[in-house]
């Protein structure tokens, strides 16, 4: 049976899909160029062989810095349409892809409404279903089965899922590397956690590692991009850069390998909770031991001390992650460790992940990126309030700030007023007047 070829193996043989000429508008590279990236491994382009979507885009390498928004249901709070509000707000907030991370209710039912209301790519983690639905069937979510974990992968793939989460790192060597470091928080990803779990307890190899190319025929039928997951994130700036998250690193440095040479699109995800000092060191680290493949972080968050303002503490890792070479960011919200987000938390998570993404962009390619920067600076001068909220990354916030200070094109803000800085070098040294 002749097998479908994977958008790899289309780009290795010359074809240019019509979706690189789309994901290529807003972007430095040309389709062409994003093409090689993907033919090389250092970007992906996440979209299911069986979605069309209206927001398509390429992570990688050369590129936008893309943001990430997650949403879903948890066990205390099971709301399909407050689910899908989070999504609505999210794309509008200009999230380029999300992740549905439901974990409570029908999960099949709410991955399948979200991928098909979605207009970007959509991620999920099949670890969280099958060990849950592991725990219902067994009794305990360390006797899932290898063959449930996988029956998940495919499920999600099938509904359209475009990428996917697989903890392929948390192996043997990479847990007794955990178990000699004396972690201050140990292990804080659920899917690193189950794993982890279902290691010691049934004295085997993690089977997304043992039988890695069960997972990359999976992935091949149905274009699904493998991000690698990091089981072994710090959870705490005490953490970062120990031996468990290197040699988790190693290994998924291996798998980047094992991906390109079966023509599979893989990206490599990573901490996590690093202090400011260490944030350049861990991009660089992932980016050389896994052979420049895309690199998503979450945040960094670069303290503990934070809680309400975390989605700040993200954006300030985030920023210089970016700057340093990371090419994808996870949103963080003000309620990230206190409790399930609502929507104005997605919509703030996004726009500050977007700030910080922009801010590396800037350091990356200020050519490019720094037009639209240019454009709002001489708005600035020009006091062309409406113009600067247009401009503006959240002008449903700028907006609404403008209004309230009664701020129009004919005055000054409210805080300088006759005495604006702007104003006063347009009218005398900005001009040919040289009197009083």
């Amino acid at each position: 049976m002749k097998k479908n070829k994977t958008l790899i193996e289309r780009l290795r043989g010359g074809e240019l899909p019509p979706v690189l000429q789309k994901v290529s508008e807003d972007e430095p590279l040309e389709a062409e160029t994003i093409a090689s990236e993907i033919v090389k491994g250092t970007a992906v382009l996440t979209l299911n062989s069986l979605r069309e979507i209206s927001r398509p885009c390429a992570i990688g390498n050369g590129l936008r810095t893309k943001v990430n928004a997650n949403i879903g249901t948890s066990g205390e709070k099971v709301d399909v349409d407050l689910e899908l509000e989070k999504l609505r707000a999210a794309l509008e907030a200009g999230a380029d892809t999300v992740m549905d991370l439901s974990t409570g209710g029908d999960i099949d039912a709410v991955r399948r409404k979200i991928v098909a209301e979605s207009a970007v790519p959509v991620g999920t983690v099949p670890i969280y279903q099958a060990a849950i639905e592991a725990k219902d069937k067994h009794g305990s979510i360390v006797k899932m089965r290898s063959d449930e974990m996988f029956e998940a992968i495919e499920r999600h793939a099938a509904d359209g899922v475009d990428f996917v989460t697989v903890h392929c790192g948390v192996t043997t060597r990479a847990l007794d590397a955990l178990e000699k470091t004396g972690r201050l928080a140990d292990i804080v990803s659920r899917g690193g956690a189950f794993l982890s779990g279902w290691i010691i307890y049934n004295e085997k190899e993690n089977p997304l590692y043992q039988e890695f190319d069960r997972l990359l025929e999976i992935a091949r039928r149905h274009e699904l991009t493998l991000s690698l997951g990091d089981g072994f994130r710090p959870g705490a700036v005490a953490d970062a850069t120990d031996s468990a998250q290197v040699q988790e690193l190693i290994t998924l440095g291996e798998l980047v390998s094992r991906c390109r040479e079966a023509g599979v699109q893989a990206m490599v995800e990573g901490p996590g909770h690093v202090p400011l000092g260490q944030v350049v060191e861990n991009v660089r680290l992932a980016k050389d031991i896994c052979r420049g493949a895309p690199f998503y972080v979450l945040g960094p968050l670069v303290t503990d001390v934070a809680p309400g303002y975390d989605h700040i503490v993200a954006g300030i890792g985030g920023a210089l992650a970016a700057a340093s070479g990371a090419d994808y960011l996870c949103y963080v919200t003000p309620r990230e460790h206190l409790g399930l987000p609502g929507v104005e938390d997605v919509r703030e998570g996004t726009v500050v992940t977007r700030i910080a993404a922009h801010a590396g962009d800037l350091a990356k390619n200020p050519e490019f990126f720094m037009k639209w920067d240019n454009n709002m600076s001489r708005a600035r001068k020009a006091l062309k309030w409406e113009k600067q909220v247009e401009l503006s990354i959240d002008p449903r916030r700028a907006g609404g700030i403008l209004s309230e200070c009664g701020v129009s094109d004919e005055s000054g803000c409210s805080m300088c007023g006759e005495f604006c800085a702007m104003k006063f070098v347009a009218d005398y040294i900005g001009s040919d007047k040289k009197t009083c």
